[in-house]
């Protein structure tokens, strides 16, 4: 079943937030399991974002999450973040192209 995590933070450094997802993608390539990423801009709450990350199941995005790439970059994403992120763990149970 296929699995997402939605991932909710504010914070007022977007552009070093911006070069450190770009760094992970970098560095997980071939590694990362996650297939599919969004990023969205709360027009009502400036600074605020949310990322849809899609993944083929909950076991493969707990073997992304293992890699030692995504727990540096997790760590450093809290860092540039303005209070702590919050988590959406998401199975998929409605998935329609429109």
């Amino acid at each position: 079943m296929t699995f997402m995590q939605l991932i909710e933070f504010s914070t007022s450094r977007y552009d070093e937030m911006n070069e450190l997802m770009e760094s992970w993608m970098r560095e997980t390539e071939g590694k990362r399991t996650a297939t599919h990423a969004v990023m969205g801009s709360d027009r009502d709450h400036p600074g605020t974002y949310v990322e849809l990350v899609e993944f083929p199941s909950y076991e493969e995005a707990m073997k992304n999450s293992d890699l030692p790439e995504t727990s540096r970059f997790a760590e450093r994403m809290t860092a540039l973040c303005d209070g702590p992120p919050v988590f959406h763990n998401l199975d998929v149970v409605r998935d329609e192209k429109l």
